[in-house]
């Protein structure tokens, strides 16, 4: 009977300790003229991610979702700023969700059985409405000055526990 149970609670920390970790990001700096894609420090800074989050990170990413950029050109921020990622690490980008469809990008993470965790990339003030979706009841908005955030929310995604800064040379001071 002892057996049996411990060999339940094992199996269970096993599991829970699999389920992944999501973190969510801003996309990067966009141009002054307020003109679609990254400006040059976006751009820059969509390249600093393959250090942060690329193969030698401890993020052990997996798995990247950005919104759906729409067939204009426009909203396609978020996709070129994990691009050079995604490549690093051989992924495909799930583009899947639109902008305000916060419940599939909860739904996408609840669904994931892949190796790794989540990175999400997307406008800063979805961010918060993710979250929310996620089940995150308590947190602070994301800064709409903010480019370098990390949001860090830890299976069973109901609290974000960290948020660091991204630390790209030159672009980032806090």
């Amino acid at each position: 009977m002892v057996r049996a149970l411990l060999s339940t609670l094992l199996l269970a920390t096993a599991v829970a300790a699999a389920e992944p970790t999501v973190y969510l990001i801003r996309h990067g700096e966009k141009p002054s003229n307020g003109s679609d894609g990254l400006s040059a420090a976006g751009l820059e800074r969509a390249e600093c991610l393959t250090h942060v989050f690329g193969p030698e990170s401890d993020y052990d990413i997996g798995f990247i979702m950005a919104e759906q950029p729409k067939s204009d050109g426009s909203r396609q921020r978020p996709y070129d700023t994990v691009l050079p990622l995604a490549e690093e690490l051989g992924l495909t980008i799930d583009t899947n969700c639109t902008k305000k469809d916060y419940d599939c990008v909860a739904d996408t993470v609840e669904n994931y059985e892949g190796e790794g965790n989540i990175l999400i990339c997307w406008e800063h003030a979805a961010l918060n409405n993710i979250v929310e979706a996620l089940g995150v009841s308590s947190y602070s908005n994301y800064p709409s000055d903010a480019y370098n955030l990390i949001w860090t929310d830890p299976y069973p995604w109901t609290e974000i526990t960290n948020v660091t800064s991204e630390d790209c040379p030159g672009l980032d001071t806090d």
